[in-house]
């Protein structure tokens, strides 16, 4: 993790990576879009999409696995409270505790490599933003424009303002877009995965296309205000969608956990240290419900 957000401040805020300077043709329409002023003045601007990205997810998961946590705590079943403390060697760590930062943590993890993803890929390509004439403002005369058809390729070809030049060096793959699907999809993904009380069968795909129709309306914003190319928004997209899915998919294992319920002590035990060595803890949910259906059987019989 350290080494992560170390290589995300050297891409951010240090020029040790240079960008590649990518040249373009006299008069090109495609580069030659109004600048709508800076990135502040944009109708998502970066303070409310990071705080978006990072605050929402963070409170979705803390408040729902707290949830879920107090409905198995409240629970009649002796046998399912006994087993809401996960014992070491050295400390008593609660499964909520423990469950609450092992997806936040993964999160936050796939948020850095996102970031990572996107400035390795502004750097390496120097792809133009469709504003960039107009903000690198070329003397066409001195540069010998008379043809559209002539090739500019060095960095003094422009008399505009270094920063704003430098930012519309940087748009492939957009920034905006790739940690909007991520953050989303995640989310969707956990709610999905993790909550499983009744009356949610509808809720659950609403909230999760609602967050996924969000992120999608920040591409389109880049796109309208003429701050990235299709391509950008839509490669920006895919980088999203492919850390978030191997993120759930392949490290967090869809939010499941794999402690087992026994009414063997000797089982119990066993369960026990195996839920130690294992990095995975059941859904306090699925411990409720599945305390709640032997109760009723046991009720029935």
């Amino acid at each position: 993790m350290a080494g992560t957000v170390m290589l995300a401040y050297y891409f951010e805020y240090t020029d040790t990576f240079n960008v590649h300077v990518q040249g373009f043709f006299c008069y090109d329409n495609s580069y030659t879009k109004p600048y709508l002023g800076p990135e502040e003045t944009s109708a998502i601007p970066p303070a409310l999409l990071y705080t978006l990205v990072a605050g929402v997810p963070t409170l979705v998961i803390t408040v729902t696995e707290a949830v879920l946590f107090l409905m198995l705590y409240t629970s009649k079943d002796p046998d399912s409270r006994r087993k809401t403390i996960v014992t070491g060697d050295c400390c008593y760590l609660n499964p909520v505790v423990r469950r609450t930062f092992r997806f936040l943590g993964v999160y936050v993890f796939g948020l850095f490599t996102t970031d990572i993803f996107v400035n390795a890929g502004q750097v390496v390509t120097g792809n133009l933003a469709p504003h960039f004439l107009t903000v690198c403002k070329p003397n066409y005369t001195a540069l010998g424009c008379q043809q559209a058809l002539r090739y500019i390729s060095h960095q003094e070809a422009c008399t505009g303002n270094e920063d704003d030049i430098l930012r519309a060096r940087k748009t492939f793959p957009s920034k905006e877009a790739a940690l909007s699907v991520y953050a989303a999809l995640y989310l969707a993904m956990y709610i999905t995965c993790s909550v499983r009380a009744r009356g949610t069968r509808l809720a659950k795909p609403v909230m999760a296309l609602g967050l996924m129709c969000l992120a999608f309306l920040t591409g389109l914003n880049r796109v309208a205000e003429y701050r990235n190319h299709w391509s950008d928004v839509i490669a920006g997209f895919i980088i999203g969608v492919a850390i978030a899915t191997f993120l759930v998919v392949c490290v967090v294992h869809n939010f499941k956990g794999t402690v087992l319920l026994s009414e063997d002590p000797q089982q119990e035990s066993v369960s026990s240290g195996a839920m130690m060595s294992m990095p995975r803890v059941e859904s306090p949910l699925e411990k409720y419900m599945a305390s709640q259906v032997r109760a009723n059987h046991v009720h029935s019989i």
